[in-house]
């Protein structure tokens, strides 16, 4: 096995309607997305997680080119019925922009990011994933 560099422990024993728990102490309220309720529901939660590796994987590629630019993920997610009635999927869309930037250029990084980010790889070659490139504005 391979040395981890971070660990954590999540614990879930109230469904979606209750109270998340991090090992650390750390707690966060969920909810049904579908309901009037306080708390983060899971597309939320799924989207925070996306767009923070995602841009953060573009801050390093940036980096390590030496680019000091800022940039931007926005991330939307859609919680859809299948078409048989029978079962849910997500519907992800990611929303890349560069400062500074020629769009072509932001491609090529976009691209490279979604192949490195960890979040990324666990989507794999999901079908319903889109990675839009988009001017940035502050």
């Amino acid at each position: 096995m391979t040395k981890s560099l971070y660990h954590t422990e999540i614990l879930n024993d109230e469904g979606l309607n209750g109270t998340v728990s991090v090992s650390d102490g750390e707690s966060l309220l969920t909810s049904d997305p579908l309901k009037e309720l306080a708390g983060y529901n899971p597309e939320q939660l799924f989207g925070l997680s996306w767009a923070t590796c995602l841009n953060a994987t573009i801050e390093a590629l940036l980096k390590a080119r030496g680019a000091e630019a800022r940039s931007k993920a926005e991330v939307h997610v859609d919680f859809c019925r299948e078409e048989n009635g029978k079962g849910f999927y997500f519907d992800l869309k990611a929303f890349i922009s560069v400062e500074g930037m020629e769009l072509a250029d932001v491609e090529k990084l976009a691209q490279s990011a979604h192949r490195r980010c960890p979040v990324s790889k666990i989507i794999g070659d999901y079908n319903h994933v889109t990675l839009e490139v988009v001017p940035f504005v502050n």
